[in-house]
């Protein structure tokens, strides 16, 4: 017996692409010219609660791009760190490791503090690390790293950059509306999220959280013309319109989304749903045997490691389809230190979902002839580790 979401589409238990409420759907429906005042007014609209949602009214301005999430990550880093500037990249997962790719190829210099996939970073290596460097001139971060699904300590990082005087750029797609990010509190230069994630609304919207001043700072800044926010910025702000075409049906979808976050209560309630659907996900799977990579402490409720089972008749690729076919799609692993799966608690649905999904999993380890979902000691040889070529072209195809 399968399981799907109201539309009829498997339940995407991942980082995003996730499950969209049905009028989400529908609002992507309709056919806007860019230049219409309607559309215009939309995007203001969203833009101006974008800004809310982060507490940065008067201070801030949110420049939307088209694109994934990583498109908006490069333009981030090639609009605010100068082309003599520096960052020093906080990294604890493949996202940072991304960060350094996108400076390495703009050609801006660069510094990695690297932590473990399974640690926070931490903000008094920071510290220790800014007390002796005079060329870094920003510090990236990612706020919830789904490599491992660790939540990074941003406001602690944002404190230690102001101490500092250095600007505090963040990557915080898979937190953005679901974990508190207030420039209030944490004093960042820009940050970045995008439509496809815990908004809830559909991929193809990015979107960059800026001090005005420091917008206005990065004039011929960008190493491309369509990556540069301060031009989009510049555009916006003139005439509401986008510089080149934008995504209309994903605006549309966005500001549908934004009535329903606000209707539910915000980032408080968001992130309580998420929880709620962390624990029953958690202590379900743990009944079953499966360990989390991570500490209660440090896991966000966005996207959770489990370790991959020790017995052999456990295949990743079998099990995936297997879930497929219920309508559940989960995620493989990424990680470098230990074999792994990973499965989602964001999206349009909550704990009767993902009790539907734990008993999908039950089963299936019954069909598959697994019976406990326990993984190898760290030390064991002859462990369930090593992906077959089918879990190869899963690793590779997924973003």
């Amino acid at each position: 017996m399968s399981a799907r979401s109201p539309s009829g589409d498997p339940w995407l238990l991942t980082p995003g692409p996730l499950t969209t409420s049905p009028e989400v759907k529908e609002a992507a429906r309709h056919d806007y010219g860019s230049r219409d005042r309607h559309f215009i007014d939309v995007n203001r609209q969203v833009r101006e609660r974008l800004v809310a949602i982060a507490g940065g009214q008067g201070t801030h301005a949110c420049v939307p791009l088209q694109g994934s999430g990583t498109f908006v990550v490069e333009a981030m880093l090639g609009t605010f760190v100068p082309r003599d500037g520096q960052v020093l990249i906080l990294a604890n997962g493949s996202y940072g490791q991304r960060m350094a790719k996108i400076c390495q190829v703009a050609g801006r210099r660069f510094e990695l503090l690297e932590a473990p996939e399974d640690t926070p970073v931490d903000p008094h290596a920071l510290d220790r690390a800014l007390a002796d460097d005079a060329q870094t001139s920003h510090v990236a971060v990612v706020h919830c790293e789904t490599t491992s699904g660790v939540v990074n300590p941003v406001e602690a990082i944002g404190r230690v950059c102001a101490e500092h005087s250095r600007s505090l750029l963040v990557d915080a797609m898979s937190a953005f509306g679901a974990l508190p990010l207030d420039a209030r509190s944490t004093p960042f230069e820009a940050a970045v999220a995008a439509s496809g994630k815990c908004l809830e609304s559909t991929p193809g919207l990015g979107f960059c959280i800026a001090r005005k001043e420091a917008l206005e700072r990065a004039r011929d800044n960008a190493h491309a013309l369509s990556l540069d926010l301060h031009d989009q910025h510049v555009a916006m702000e003139k005439n509401g319109q986008w510089r080149f075409t934008p995504p209309v049906q994903t605006i549309l979808s966005l500001h549908r989304a934004l009535e329903e976050f606000e209707a539910e209560g915000g980032v408080a309630a968001r992130g309580r749903r998420y929880r709620e659907n962390l624990k029953v996900l958690v202590d379900g799977m743990r009944e079953l045997g499966f360990a989390t990579l991570l500490p209660d402490a440090v896991q966000a409720p966005i996207i959770v490691t489990f370790r991959m089972p020790a017995d052999p008749r456990f295949g990743f690729e079998d099990f995936y389809e297997r879930m497929r076919r219920r309508g559940y799609v989960i995620y493989p692993g990424k990680l470098t230190l230990a074999p792994s799966f990973r499965i989602g608690c964001i999206g349009r649905l909550g704990p009767a979902e993902m009790r539907a999904a734990l008993s999908a999993v039950e089963g299936i380890l019954g069909e598959m002839g697994v019976a406990s979902g326990a993984p190898c000691a760290p030390a064991a040889s002859g462990c369930n580790a090593v992906a077959g070529d089918g879990d190869a072209a899963l690793l590779q195809a997924e973003p």
